[in-house]
C-alpha cells in the first residue's frame, strides 16, 4: 500500500469517530447514515459527560443555510463562534489561543478547538456569511450515552422531491466510491441544495465533504471542481491552495512543524522549497536562508548581530545563534524572595536567621526583621585558611549612613574592601573575588556574585553555582529536597517558625497591589523596553505578595518591588528609563547631590584625591542612588564641592585646604596635593626607602619633605645621605655602628649595611624539652631517653668529644627535664689518647 493510500486509510478510520454537519443542514452522526435537517432554530449537536466533564455543543443556522453561531461548553468554559470572531468567556481572543482547558489554532484552511480535558476536538471552516463545515472528532470511544444530532440516526427532515441536475451530474462520477450508498447521497444532495441553488458555499461544502470521504484514489478527486464549478479556497499572498497538505504551514519561526497523528487536510502552503515569512506583514514565502530574525519588535537579516551586556548573538537563517551568558551568576535576596546562583526562584517560609551562602573561606548570614517581611542584618564572615585568620563583619552596621562613612572607605579586614557605592548601596569586594551589593534603603536587599573560579563546595540558600538547578535545594545535611520550605528551614540558624503568609492577608492592600503592580506588565509602559529580555511573571507575583503583606507604607513597598525588576534589567544593560518618576517613586537627595540610575563612587569623594581610589577597581552591576555630579567630590556634611575646596586627607587625619601646620611643626615640609602633583608619597620617609614597592604609585595628599629630602625618624627633613636607621627601637644616625648576630652593621642612606664576623655557635637546652641548634633553630620534644646533644665523631673519623643529655619526667609527669649531662673528652699527650668521662648529675648541683 502506498503512503498516500495509508493516509487515506487513517482518514477513514478517523471518520467513523467524526460527526459532521455541512452545507445547509446535512448531518453525518458518529454512527449511522447521514440525514438532512433544515431549520434556523438552535440544535444540540452533541451533549455528553465523560469522566465527570460535561460537554455541550449547539449550533444555529441562518437564513443563508450557513451556520451563524456555534456554542461549545466544556467544563463550564463557554466558547462562542459567530461573525468570524471567537469569544471565550465573553472575551474575544486571537489565534493561537491557549487556555488551561482548551487550545484554539489554525489548522490548514480550518480552525480547530482541541480540549485538554476530553478526547475531543471541534473543527470548522469559515466562509463569508458563516460556517459551511463543522466537525466534531473523538479520539476514543466514549462509554457514555450521547444526545444531540450527532447521536441520532433517523431524524425526520424536510424531504424535497425535486431533481437537481448538478447533484445527478456530480454523483455520476462517484460510482466507484459510494456504490450502494449512492441513492441516499443523491437525496441528501438535493435536500441540501433545494432553495439554495445560487449559494456556492452550500453546494460546494457538500461536494467537498463527499470528495474528502471518497479520497484521492477515487475518480471524482481530480474533476469535482470542474464538474461543479466550485472554485478552490482563496489563499492570501504567496500561499497556494492544496486539497491535501500540511495543516501547519512551515514558517521562518517553525520550518518543520510536525505533530503526532498529523493528517493531511485542505490547506494553504508555500511553494516547494520555501517557508512563510511570519516575521513580516502579509503572506510572503522565502527561502529559509533568507528568513529574518526578530528581537524586541525589530527585524534583523542574516549576518546582523545583536549584543547585550551578557551575550552576543548573530542572525543565521531566521535563528539567533548566541554565545553563552558571560555575565557572572548572582544570588538575589529581595524580601522573602530568593533567586539562586543558577536562577531557581523560591520563597523562604519564616522571618528567621539563615545561612545565605558559605564556601571555603566565607559565610554570609541574614536575619529577618521580627515585624516586616524584610531583612534586618547581613553578616559576612571571612576566613583565611592558611593563617587561620577569622573576621566577622556586620555589613548593615559596619558602614552606617554617616558623613564620614559615605565619603571614606570602611575596611572590615585586609581581605575585603567595603564602601558606599551610592547613598543606597554598600559595595563589598573580597580578596578572593566575591562581590556583594547590599541595598541599604528603603529596605535591605542582598546581591551576591561568587568568585569566578571558586574551589570547594558552595552551599546555602543561594545554591551551589554549578549551572544546574536540579540540585539547588541541597539541604545542610547534604540531601536534595523537593520542597523549598524544607530546604530553606535546613539552613536556618537556630529554630524557625513558619510565619510568612503565602497569600495576601489584607483586602485593601490586595486591591492596591493588583492595580499598581500591573505597571510591570503594561505593553507600552515604562518597563516595556525590558519585556523581551526578562519576563515579568515572577516579578509581578513578587510585587503583589510583597506589597500585599506590607505594613503601613504601601507605596514604599511597591517601589522596592518595582525596583527589583528595574535592577534585573540594568544588570543586562537594559535601561528602562526614569521609572521612578513614572511610578511616583522618586527619591530626594541631600544637599547638592544628584540621583542617578548608574551611580559610581569612583573618584567622586575628597578622599579619592589623596591617592588611587580602590573603589575604581570594583566592576559590578549598576546601582542607583544619590552621589556627586561629575567634576565635584563628596566632602564633609554630605556636600559635593570642587576639588579645590576638598579637605586634605593624611595619616594624621584631615585638614582644610590652604597652608597648615600638622602636629605642631612643619620642619621644612611642603603640602602635596595628589590630584595636581602625583608623587610616590609612600617613599618620602627614611624608614620607607627599602620597603617593598606596590604595583602602582601610591600617593596620599598631605605635608611631606621637599624633593630629594626625606623625613627621618626624628621628624626632620634630611638628605638621603643623612637618613637615620632604627635598631631595637633606638634611632641611629648615618655612620653609626652596631654589632648583632655575629655581624657588624653601619647605618647609611636609611639602610643597615652589614658584614659577617667570626662568631661561635651555641647549642642550648632548657626548660620543658626546648632545644636550640647552633644555627639558632628552636624545636621541642618530650622523649624520656638519653640523647647525643653534639659530637664530632662524623663518619669513620675518630672524634674528640661527645655531649649527651638524659631527659626524664619532672615532678609533674606532663613535663620533661634534663636529669644528667655526660661529657666525653679525648686528651692528647704526646700522641697518647686518654679518654675522660665526666658525669654532671643534677643531684650533685643541688647538693653544692
Amino acid at each position: 500500500m502506498s503512503s498516500q493510500r495509508w493516509m487515506l486509510a487513517v482518514y477513514f478510520s478517523l471518520a467513523s469517530d467524526t460527526c459532521r454537519t455541512f452545507g445547509s443542514g446535512v448531518v453525518q452522526p458518529f454512527n449511522g447514515s447521514g440525514y438532512y435537517v433544515r431549520s434556523n432554530c438552535p440544535f444540540t449537536l452533541t451533549r455528553f459527560t465523560h469522566n465527570r466533564v460535561e460537554c455541550d455543543i449547539t449550533t444555529r443556522r441562518g437564513d443563508s443555510g450557513l451556520l451563524v453561531q456555534v456554542e461549545i461548553i466544556i467544563n463550564k468554559v463557554r466558547t462562542v463562534v459567530q461573525n468570524g470572531s471567537i469569544l471565550v468567556e465573553k472575551k474575544s481572543v486571537s489565534l493561537p489561543y491557549d487556555h488551561t482547558y482548551q487550545h484554539i489554532f489554525q489548522y490548514g484552511i480550518y480552525t480547530k478547538l482541541k480540549s485538554s480535558l476530553l478526547p475531543l476536538s471541534v473543527t470548522w471552516h469559515n466562509v463569508p456569511g458563516g460556517i459551511d463545515t463543522l466537525r466534531v472528532e473523538l479520539e476514543q470511544e466514549l462509554s457514555t450515552d450521547m444526545t444531540g444530532l450527532c447521536g441520532k440516526h433517523n431524524v425526520p427532515g424536510t424531504t424535497a422531491i425535486v431533481v437537481v441536475l448538478i447533484c445527478r451530474l456530480f454523483f455520476s462520477y462517484t460510482l466507484d466510491c459510494l456504490q450502494a450508498r449512492l441513492p441516499h447521497y443523491v437525496q441528501l444532495c438535493e435536500e441540501n441544495i433545494y432553495s439554495y441553488e445560487n449559494s456556492e458555499y452550500i453546494s460546494c461544502a457538500f461536494f467537498k465533504e463527499v470528495v474528502q470521504q471518497c479520497g484521492n484514489n477515487s475518480y471524482i478527486w481530480n474533476i469535482w471542481r470542474s464538474s461543479t464549478r466550485c472554485t478552490p479556497h482563496s489563499c492570501p499572498g504567496d500561499l497556494l491552495h492544496v486539497e491535501q497538505g500540511d495543516p501547519f504551514v512551515p514558517s521562518c519561526s517553525n520550518p518543520n512543524p510536525r505533530f503526532s497523528n498529523q493528517e493531511l487536510t485542505s490547506s494553504c502552503v508555500c511553494p516547494k522549497g520555501t517557508v512563510l515569512n511570519d516575521h513580516a506583514d502579509g503572506f510572503h514565502c522565502v527561502n529559509v536562508s533568507s528568513c529574518p530574525c526578530v528581537f524586541d519588535g525589530s527585524s534583523y537579516v542574516t549576518g546582523d548581530t545583536r549584543n547585550t551586556k551578557c551575550q552576543s548573538c548573530v542572525c543565521e537563517g531566521g535563528k539567533w545563534r548566541c554565545s553563552d551568558n558571560f555575565c557572572p551568576a548572582r544570588c538575589l535576596i529581595e524580601g522573602h524572595f530568593v533567586t539562586t546562583f543558577d536562577g531557581k526562584q523560591y520563597i523562604v517560609p519564616g522571618k528567621c536567621t539563615y545561612v545565605v551562602s558559605q564556601g571555603l573561606n566565607w559565610i554570609i548570614t541574614i536575619q529577618f526583621s521580627e515585624k516586616a517581611v524584610s531583612l534586618k542584618t547581613v553578616v559576612l564572615q571571612l576566613f583565611q585558611v592558611q593563617t587561620k585568620e577569622y573576621h566577622k563583619s556586620n555589613l548593615t552596621k559596619c558602614c552606617p549612613s554617616s558623613t564620614e562613612s559615605l565619603a571614606n572607605l570602611c575596611h572590615p579586614s585586609d581581605h575585603a574592601l567595603v564602601f558606599w557605592q551610592s547613598s543606597m548601596y554598600v559595595q563589598v569586594q573580597t580578596s578572593f573575588g566575591m562581590k556583594i551589593q547590599v541595598q541599604m534603603s528603603p529596605e535591605i536587599q542582598l546581591y551576591i556574585t561568587p568568585p569566578r573560579n571558586h574551589t570547594g563546595i558552595i552551599s546555602g540558600l543561594c545554591g551551589d553555582s554549578n549551572n544546574d538547578t536540579t540540585d539547588d535545594f541541597t539541604t545542610s545535611s547534604g540531601i536534595i529536597e523537593n520542597s523549598p520550605q524544607q530546604f530553606a528551614l535546613s539552613w536556618t540558624v537556630g529554630t524557625c517558625a513558619v510565619n510568612i503568609p503565602p497569600t495576601c492577608s489584607n483586602t485593601d492592600n490586595e486591591i492596591f497591589a493588583d492595580e499598581k503592580c500591573s505597571l510591570l506588565n503594561h505593553p507600552t509602559g515604562i518597563f516595556a523596553k525590558c519585556h523581551s529580555h526578562i519576563p515579568t511573571d515572577q516579578f509581578h507575583t513578587a510585587c503583589i505578595q510583597r506589597t500585599c503583606n506590607c505594613g503601613s507604607n504601601l507605596q514604599q513597598c511597591l517601589c522596592v518591588a518595582l525596583g527589583s525588576y528595574a535592577k534585573a534589567c540594568a544588570v543586562l544593560g537594559v535601561a528602562v528609563g526614569d521609572w521612578r518618576k513614572a511610578t511616583n517613586c522618586t527619591l530626594k537627595c541631600q544637599k547638592n547631590q544628584e540621583f542617578s540610575y548608574d551611580m559610581l563612587a569612583c573618584n567622586h569623594t575628597c578622599r579619592s584625591l589623596s591617592g588611587p581610589d580602590p573603589r575604581c577597581w570594583v566592576d559590578d552591576a549598576p546601582v542607583e542612588g544619590c552621589g556627586c555630579p561629575e567634576g565635584t567630590h563628596l566632602n564633609q556634611g554630605h556636600l559635593c564641592t570642587p576639588k579645590a575646596l576638598c579637605v586634605c586627607h593624611h595619616y594624621g587625619g584631615t585638614t582644610p585646604p590652604g597652608r597648615v601646620v600638622i602636629d605642631g611643626r612643619q620642619n621644612g615640609k611642603v603640602c602635596v596635593h595628589c590630584s595636581e602633583f602625583p608623587v610616590n608619597t609612600a617613599q618620602k620617609t627614611c624608614d620607607s626607602l627599602r620597603k617593598p614597592l606596590s604595583a602602582s604609585t601610591t600617593c596620599e595628599s598631605g605635608c611631606y619633605c621637599p624633593h630629594d629630602q626625606y623625613e627621618d625618624h626624628r621628624g626632620n627633613c634630611v638628605s638621603l645621605d643623612n637618613c637615620t636607621c632604627v635598631y631595637s627601637g633606638k634611632v641611629f644616625s648615618a655612620g653609626q655602628h652596631v654589632k648583632t648576630n655575629c655581624k657588624t652593621c653601619v647605618c647609611g642612606q636609611g639602610q643597615w649595611h652589614c658584614r659577617d664576623e667570626p662568631c661561635p655557635g651555641k647549642c642550648q637546652v632548657y626548660g620543658n624539652g626546648h632545644y636550640q641548634t647552633f644555627d639558632s633553630k628552636w624545636f621541642r620534644f618530650d622523649g624520656h631517653c638519653q640523647y647525643t646533644l653534639v659530637e664530632d665523631y662524623c663518619g669513620n673519623r675518630n672524634g674528640t668529644f661527645s655531649v649527651r643529655v638524659e631527659s626524664v619526667p619532672c615532678c609533674d609527669e606532663a613535663l620533661t627535664c634534663s636529669r644528667s649531662i655526660v661529657l666525653d673528652l679525648v686528651v692528647s699527650m704526646n700522641s697518647i689518647h686518654i679518654p675522660l668521662h665526666l658525669l654532671l648529675d643534677s643531684q650533685l648541683y643541688k647538693k653544692v
